[in-house]
């Protein structure tokens, strides 16, 4: 009688997470279009700006997002526009006109041949269901992280059950939904595809289903570079596996995880007829190098030393200074091992470049931090906290569309 009471308690208490939940996400897609739609009512307000800033850009240059850009005509394709921009808009180059048969040589970020940096698992998803749904690619590219962020949220609360008790889902999934960085939720941007990969993946290794594992880990390595992160997290599940109880099999998952890296490399080189050039197009068109987080130190200080002088400096601020926050709290309520490889790394390839650095979409891949900083927080004696916390980051997350709308920092 004890279990089955305890089972009907916890389909209870799951059931009203997963309640919680569905209007957490509702709540915080809204703050997104909010942030989209105050965008579209500014560049509405003033045509000439827009013209400039699509012409123009906003570092004084060309921008080769702008190129062939035609003045919105209505409320929703300015929406669209932001929820479309920036990597959203490579993706969709790829959805349009695949990949170039030729890198040419000193490639430029202005070049179109630079979408060769951009894996090809989310643009190809994107162009299936465009072929079997109507309202044309940009629909689908949008439904499709709709779909995938609700699906990535359930995961989540799926992943705290198992790590933390029942009790732990309904925190980890609304602080997750509202996490400024979950913006990228509902861009057209390959994060959504990659969260629900990562999340399935670790899922998989904690029921020591080692080739679901592997193939989840496959695929994520296929859609983005940090889904490498996957390699360490099936890597460090099977030492313990085989430790614990010999189980042999379990290498399985780290041997499988790294092959959607490796297929893109070694289809991309013979598609382009030259070897290694995706290393080539980050070095050269993305100035990929690294700063071992000197980058990351040193735009932090410039937000205090220079404040309100450098929006992107100040998000980079922000979430350096959230990871570390987010860290201390996982260190407070630990993780599963293979949960903290892969975050460690996330992190690691986060705060490595030095060009692009800390940012809250790359934090919110890291989302196993997210979880411990929710469950920490859920406390009874820090519970008072949710109200002004969820306020926060609804209101983090409506600023960071809107800034990344205007062109005012780099997301």
């Amino acid at each position: 009688m004890s279990t089955t009471t305890t089972s009907s308690d916890s389909s209870l208490i799951w059931r009203t997470a997963l309640r919680h939940a569905a209007l957490a996400y509702t709540l915080s897609r809204l703050c997104v279009l909010i942030g989209a739609a105050i965008v579209g009512a500014e560049m509405r307000a003033d045509d000439n700006k827009l013209r400039e800033r699509l012409i123009w850009g906003f570092f004084g240059k060309p921008d080769p997002h702008a190129r062939d850009a035609i003045l919105p005509r209505s409320a929703s394709s300015m929406i669209l526009d932001v929820l479309t921009s920036w990597d959203g808009i490579w993706y969709m180059r790829i959805v349009r006109r695949g990949y170039p048969e030729y890198v040419p040589s000193g490639i430029t970020y202005d070049d179109p041949e630079a979408r060769v940096a951009f894996f090809p698992m989310y643009p190809w998803l994107v162009r299936t269901v465009d072929r079997m749904l109507p309202g044309g690619d940009t629909f689908a590219a949008l439904f499709v992280n709709l779909v995938l962020g609700a699906v990535f949220i359930v995961l989540v609360g799926l992943l705290a059950r198992r790590w933390f008790g029942d009790r732990a889902a309904r925190p980890a999934m609304v602080l997750t939904a509202f996490f400024p960085g979950s913006f990228v939720l509902s861009f057209a941007y390959s994060e959504a595809l990659l969260l629900v990969l990562a999340a399935a993946c670790l899922l998989a290794l904690s029921s020591e289903r080692w080739v679901m594992a592997g193939v989840f880990a496959a695929v994520a390595t296929a859609t983005r570079p940090n889904g490498i992160a996957l390699v360490a997290a099936a890597a460090i599940a099977a030492a313990i596996a085989i430790r614990r109880s010999r189980q042999w099999w379990a290498l399985s998952a780290p041997l499988l995880s790294p092959l959607g890296f490796l297929a893109y490399q070694w289809w991309i080189d013979r598609h382009t007829g030259e070897s290694r050039v995706w290393f080539r197009v980050q070095g050269e068109a993305w100035k990929e190098g690294a700063s071992f987080g000197l980058t990351a130190i040193r735009n932090t200080l410039e937000a205090f030393t220079k404040p309100l002088t450098s929006p992107t400096d100040l998000i980079t601020a922000v979430a350096f200074l959230a990871t570390i926050a987010v860290v201390w709290l996982a260190w407070k309520r630990p993780l599963p091992l293979p949960a903290v490889a892969y975050s460690a790394v996330v992190v690691a390839l986060m705060l490595l470049p030095s060009t692009v650095t800390a940012r809250p979409r790359f934090l919110f891949t890291a989302f196993p931090l997210v979880v411990a900083a929710a469950v920490w927080l859920d406390d009874e004696r820090r519970r008072h906290w949710w109200p002004y916390l969820l306020a926060a980051c609804g209101t983090g997350l409506t600023a960071l569309t809107a800034l990344y709308g205007v062109y005012g920092a780099i997301p």
